[in-house]
């Protein structure tokens, strides 16, 4: 038996998005090359931007193929950081980012000479808008997750936008966990028609929808100040030069569109299994505690608190068990670590430890609850007496 609840971590791949790349590669031709076979290439790849533009809500132009969603946090941060006025050294960082997130702004505080404004989370890990800002005067530019990739919550983009948009701050939104799982609008969010100000950077990932792995974008308005992370060609609006990838890109348009086409369907069904395995786990385990926004959450994530248990053990015995999970803690060159999320929520180092994300997708069924919740309670049980016995040898 094999059960996999780790979607957020990566999605199955879509068959459609499969055979739309291995179409692409039929096709010879370097996208940049002025040949027939190079142009064939360009209009394959800008078809797929086109496609991409209308899934995210923005022009085709504003649309920069990366390699991936860290690609894209780090052009936006870093880009935003080399492009702004040379007075302006403060960044508004909340503190549940994801890491690709907080690892380049700690990188720019460094070596750059940034100053992070932290925000702090509510306890349900969401970004209080009033806190967010009040943070923002004077800042260099800001970013935000649209919804927090460990606990599931989902932030109030539109208002995040907003906050922005009055305070003249440039405002980047990783929408990696959120993008094709709820509605992600650039244009609708940007909140300012010129676009001189609010959202002026977005960034997505293919393979959280079931694209392939090693494909993204950035969304960058036509009219922000970005400096480019790579330079050599000028492709893309010199924002991200080399050859493009025109089979990740047609493979990635395909996914988004097929997500776009059933998120209704699919948030209506997942959100129904997702509260079968919270109901079921809660049922079984009386003091679990499900972490995270009740109502304003991503519809596959359950992120669940099992008091007394370590997260890696739990996992651990799972895997035994074949359900794939995650603990939703960040794993520092092999070290296991607390979840900074968890951390950052008000709860105790302990309780950061004894976490377990369940992301349920595409291809979860009630099968897959059922043997999860049939695993749970065994996994759980086993992993308080491990940790139970390891702080008896402690005291002794």
């Amino acid at each position: 038996m094999s059960v996999y609840l780790d979607h957020a971590a990566t999605a199955p791949l879509r068959p459609e998005a499969r055979d739309a790349w291995i179409r692409a590669t039929q096709s010879l031709g370097n996208a940049s090359s002025i040949h027939g076979a190079g142009q064939a290439a360009r209009r394959h790849l800008e078809d797929a931007r086109e496609r991409l533009a209308t899934a995210l809500g923005c022009d085709p132009i504003e649309v920069v193929l990366t390699s991936g969603g860290t690609e894209s946090v780090n052009l936006a941060v870093k880009g935003l950081w080399w492009a702004r006025a040379a007075a302006s050294e403060a960044v508004v960082l909340p503190d549940g980012e994801h890491h690709a997130t907080l690892d380049a702004v700690g990188w720019l505080a460094g070596a750059q000479g940034a100053h992070v404004r932290p925000v702090a989370l509510d306890p349900d890990g969401a970004i209080p808008v009033d806190a967010f800002a009040a943070a923002l005067p004077g800042a260099a530019f800001a970013s935000a997750l649209v919804a927090n990739n460990e606990v599931g919550t989902l932030n109030d983009a539109p208002g995040l936008a907003r906050a922005a948009a009055d305070g003249g701050v440039p405002l980047h939104l990783d929408a990696v966990s959120a993008f094709g799982h709820v509605p992600v609008d650039f244009a609708e969010w940007r909140a300012d028609a010129a676009g001189h100000a609010g959202l002026v950077a977005l960034s997505v990932s293919a393979h959280k929808i079931g694209g392939p792995v090693g494909v993204g974008a950035l969304v960058v308005s036509r009219h922000a100040a970005l400096a480019p992370l790579l330079h050599g060609g000028g492709q893309q609006r010199g924002l991200r030069a080399g050859t493009q990838d025109v089979a990740g890109a047609a493979a990635f348009a395909t996914a988004a569109e097929l997500a776009i086409a059933e998120r209704e369907t699919e948030a209506a069904r997942l959100s129904g299994l997702r509260d079968r395995l919270v109901r079921g786990i809660l049922s079984s385990v009386p003091d679990a505690e499900l972490l995270g926004s009740d109502r304003e959450r991503l519809p596959g994530n359950a992120h669940v608190l099992f008091s007394g248990a370590f997260g890696e053990t739990l996992l651990f015995l799972l895997d035994q068990s074949g359900i794939s999970v995650s603990t939703g803690s960040a794993c520092q060159a092999g070290v296991p670590e607390p979840s900074h999320v968890v951390l950052a929520m008000g709860r105790t180092d302990a309780e950061a430890r004894q976490v377990l994300r369940f992301t349920l997708g595409r291809t979860s069924t009630d099968a897959d609850v059922e043997a999860a919740l049939a695993a749970v309670p065994a996994a759980v049980e086993r992993a308080r007496a491990a940790a139970s016995g390891t702080r008896s040898a402690a005291r002794s």
